[in-house]
């Protein structure tokens, strides 16, 4: 008997590989909803984000990690936010990629 390996790991037997063909043979696909997706990271604006390296001193560091901490959320999400208030620059149409 062949065994059968995910990209993640999954060992697949006969009868996985055979409903998943079953499901294929049966399920009408929209092939270019399947043809938009892309792997990767989502885009956060209008295009693809630019990396912008930055030295900040550690006491700023400390606060930005407590404010994400304290928020739910990353310490780039809020360096992004204080650029855009202190810019006033509006947050870009969010699009992402299924």
């Amino acid at each position: 008997m062949t065994t059968h390996k995910t990209t993640t790991g999954r060992i697949l037997a006969e009868a996985d590989l055979d409903a998943i063909a079953e499901e294929v043979e049966t399920t009408d696909y929209d092939i270019t909803a399947l043809r938009k997706r892309r792997r990767g990271r989502p885009t956060i604006g209008s295009g693809p984000a630019e990396v912008v390296p930055v030295r900040i001193d550690p006491e700023l560091r400390a606060a930005v990690a407590a404010r994400a901490e304290t928020d739910g959320t990353t310490t780039s999400e809020i360096i992004r936010e204080a650029l855009r208030r202190f810019l006033d620059v509006e947050r870009a149409e969010q699009t992402q990629h299924a």
